[in-house]
């Protein structure tokens, strides 16, 4: 079953165009790593499959038109954004009675068995945490949520590389199952390829790649192998090529013609 299913999704502000007629499924039980630079359209493209911003096209997300069954849909995803933040003021044992109020999926046991594995104190404000302790804190309650889909938007920026390791660890350990998917954007596919199951690369709103990890490190490895052939077929050539002037010899090779000159002037 797919989690996630678009058909010429196409989105635009004014004349620029975010999303370019892009189309994608997302099977069940994957993680799909987003990726691409600044600008390329991930963020709208997650914000369209959140039902936050209307589009073009066909989508359907667990089976849901995410714009017109936003409420329905939002009982089965979770979301942290990249500019997710939580109130300074909040202690953290007073936002897990928040959201055990207003989730009903919210596993409060879950997120303190989450939270025990961490320095962070449950008398603590948020803003008495660090950065990655506040990545820590967001992350128990999100993965505290039973939900089908789990969306990521830069979840580590920020963060320094030991925290990055450990959030992507947990995610993996913690909340992964064959029944969950999860989708994260990321600018460094080298940070997360060792949790992704799927890549996605996106570019100025159109799909430039798209394919499993196992065929990416793949193409890597071909490409890898690949150019000690072609260096060594440079080289031979290189060995047979007649030391004077000809459309053969590279046109930076100046050495020759100083030489000449050289010799000339004497």
């Amino acid at each position: 079953m797919a989690t996630i299913e678009a058909r010429g999704l196409r989105k635009t502000f004014g004349t620029t165009v975010a999303l370019d007629s892009i189309d994608l499924r997302i099977e069940e039980g994957r993680i799909l790593g987003l990726v691409g630079p600044n600008g390329a359209g991930k963020t709208t493209a997650l914000n369209a499959i959140l039902g936050l911003i209307s589009y073009e096209g066909e989508l359907k997300v667990l089976g849901r038109d995410p714009w017109t069954k936003r409420d329905q849909l939002m009982q089965d995803v979770s979301f942290i954004a990249d500019v997710a933040v939580l109130p300074r003021w909040i202690r953290v044992t007073q936002l897990l009675d928040y959201v055990a109020g207003v989730h009903p999926r919210f596993d409060r046991a879950k997120a303190e068995g989450f939270l025990a594995k961490t320095a962070i104190k449950r008398t603590s404000k948020v803003r008495e945490l660090s950065k990655g302790m506040v990545a820590q804190l967001h992350l128990a309650v999100v993965m505290a949520i039973d939900a089908k889909l789990l969306v990521l938007d830069e979840p580590t920026l920020g963060l320094d590389i030991l925290y990055r390791k450990q959030f992507y660890e947990s995610l993996l350990n913690d909340y992964f199952d064959h029944s969950r998917t999860i989708v994260v954007t990321t600018h460094q596919v080298e940070e997360v390829q060792d949790v992704l199951t799927d890549l996605m690369f996106i570019n100025r709103g159109r799909i430039v790649l798209q394919c499993s990890m196992e065929e990416f490190d793949s193409r890597a490895i071909r490409s890898c192998e690949s150019r000690p052939t072609r260096r060594a077929r440079r080289s031979t050539q290189a060995q047979y090529r007649r030391p004077v002037r000809s459309r053969d010899e590279p046109a930076f090779a100046r050495g020759s013609g100083a030489a000449s000159r050289s010799s000339r002037s004497s």
